[in-house]
């Protein structure tokens, strides 16, 4: 290799895992990819084990470690076992629930089927998630359980009755588990994503919604960013810990 050749350091390992639950094609890809990046061997599962296959290359081509399983959050079995495998990997550190379930339908619209399967994907398996992040992580009286929310999570709107029930669940489990953990030594944090998240199918809807103008910057959330802002709060010390953070780009309305 000559001098002026240039190649990415591959991260330093730690005797450490990183559960992302959710890890889909944008947020969950990126926080799973700078978890990695960090030295952590992140173990990431979605229900379709075959659309982790370009995570996985990309995370090993940079030097880094991943387990990517197909996984049904909403099966207690499969997370626990999920859960138990991490740990028997190396010791869980970080949990992060990444479960979107985002529907819009009218109100008389809703179907019983619908609310329900929001409610399992959106709340009940959050609550799931965080029960076996802190079945292992107590113990050791330390570790960082993260949520990921919505601003469905802070006030319903129009066609949302499922997905805002769901968040504001998923955020009362989060604040529970911090009440009860956080004395323990866990940092529990919410996490509020305010804005639209900058995919090429966010984009082409605002633009049907603005018309023919063009989407401007600073109104939608690379999902690298908010990747950041999850390292950001888990490398924060035990004496100052941000609980409930939201976060949004320069230029969303609030």
């Amino acid at each position: 290799m000559s001098a002026t050749s240039t190649q990415a350091t591959p991260p330093k390992p730690r005797n450490a895992t990183a559960v992302i639950i959710g890890a889909g094609d944008y947020i969950g890809a990126e926080i799973a990819k700078k978890f990695a990046s960090e030295g952590y061997i992140v173990f990431v599962g979605r229900r379709q084990a075959e659309k982790l296959e370009p995570l996985k290359a990309e995370i090993e081509a940079a030097g880094g470690r991943i387990v990517a399983k197909a996984l049904d959050a909403r099966d207690e079995d499969q997370m626990m076992a999920f859960y138990q495998e991490a740990e028997n990997t190396a010791p869980i550190e970080v949990s992060v629930f990444n479960i979107g379930a985002n529907v819009n339908f009218p109100l008389v619209e809703t179907t019983s089927r619908v609310f329900r399967k929001v409610w399992e994907m959106a709340c009940f398996a959050g609550f799931l998630s965080g029960r076996e992040a802190a079945r292992h992580m107590a113990p050791r009286g330390a570790g960082s359980i993260f949520f990921t929310g919505a601003t469905a999570g802070l006030r319903g709107g129009v066609g949302f009755a499922a997905f805002a029930s769901a968040k504001f669940g998923l955020r009362a489990v989060a604040q529970s588990t911090a009440r009860e953990f956080g004395p323990q030594g866990i940092h529990v944090a919410h996490l509020v994503i305010d804005s639209g998240v900058d995919t090429a199918w966010v984009r082409d809807m605002r633009k049907k919604n603005a018309g023919d103008g063009p989407v401007t910057d600073h109104v939608l959330m690379r999902p690298a960013a908010v990747a950041e802002a999850y390292w950001a709060i888990h490398q924060q010390p035990s004496d100052a810990r941000t609980f409930e953070q939201e976060i949004r780009p320069a230029g969303e309305k609030w």
